[in-house]
């Protein structure tokens, strides 16, 4: 029975890493994978989602309402920026480096002032349930759902309906789509706007697990940058087997050298993988089709 506890932990951390990588990465694989839009403001989405889903909840609104209304504030934010900020830069796309950098900075400095350094949370709910000697959340196996869900939405939205045809012609071929009277501009706020508001749900959804600082976003970015650039450019193809690989990694040295030998062991597969694999996951498995 003691292995079969052993298993079942590792499964449980594995799946909880799992879902983090996906719901951290989502909104920036369609930003960054898709429209090659280098976002180092997509921490701070994240922390709009979750500071509106807090303020929500705390209000009364029911927590699924409350995460959904922060999903809405990020995305309506991200349509603002990208229409100010990011529209004049798609012809210079390393300096949306810079220009995100200085909304990123904007932001977390104004948030800090104007709401102080922290924010009240609102607990984890659902309680948690026991499997032999160890106690586990049921709300991060909800969170392991809401990922596996977020992506079966996504490939639904860009597989199955017309705006989603219309956000991958614009973004692989934008004079053509331009010219078959496509309109471009609102296609390019429209899809910048879905990963702002994925990066507000993924907020949202975390925000009862975790303290509330305008900085919180940097708990996200490093591993929602690495598991797109370990999937490489398809989200479907690739984020969801970087997340597992890089899950299970991240999971197995946790559980066996602690939190520490996780995010290192995170950093060195993600090393070896770009080494072996220099267009991502979902990049060899195009090239293996072909």
């Amino acid at each position: 029975m003691t292995v079969f506890y052993t298993l079942f932990s590792f499964l449980y951390q594995t799946g909880d890493a799992f879902a983090f990588l996906v719901l951290s990465a989502c909104g920036l694989a369609i930003i960054f994978g898709m429209m090659g839009v280098i976002n180092l403001a997509h921490g701070e989405f994240i922390m709009c989602g979750a500071y509106v889903c807090s303020a929500s909840a705390r209000a009364g609104l029911p927590l699924p309402l409350a995460v959904l209304a922060g999903a809405l504030a990020a995305g309506i934010a991200g349509m603002l920026v990208e229409r100010i900020v990011i529209r004049p830069l798609y012809d210079r796309p390393l300096d949306t480096i810079v220009a995100t950098w200085g909304v990123s900075m904007i932001v977390t400095q104004s948030t800090l002032i104007l709401l102080g350094s922290i924010m009240p949370g609102t607990g984890t709910p659902f309680g948690s349930f026991a499997v032999g000697p160890y106690s586990y959340s049921i709300y991060r196996v909800v969170l392991m759902g809401a990922a596996l869900t977020t992506l079966g939405l996504l490939w639904l939205g860009f597989t199955k309906t017309r705006f989603g045809v219309l956000a991958r012609a614009t973004i692989q071929v934008p004079h053509i789509a331009q010219a078959l009277g496509v309109n471009t501009g609102l296609v390019y706020s429209l899809t910048f706007g879905l990963g702002a508001a994925l990066a507000g749900l993924a907020g949202g959804l975390y925000a009862p697990t975790m303290t509330l600082v305008p900085t919180m976003g940097s708990a996200f970015v490093v591993e929602a940058f690495v598991t797109v650039v370990v999937g490489g450019a398809d989200i479907f193809l690739g984020t969801a087997p970087a997340a597992l690989v890089l899950g299970a990694v991240k999971a197995g040295l946790t559980s066996w050298q602690g939190q520490l030998a996780g995010q290192i062991g995170l950093l060195v597969a993600v090393i070896i993988v770009i080494r072996i694999l220099p267009r991502g996951i979902s990049g060899w498995i195009l090239r293996e089709r072909a």
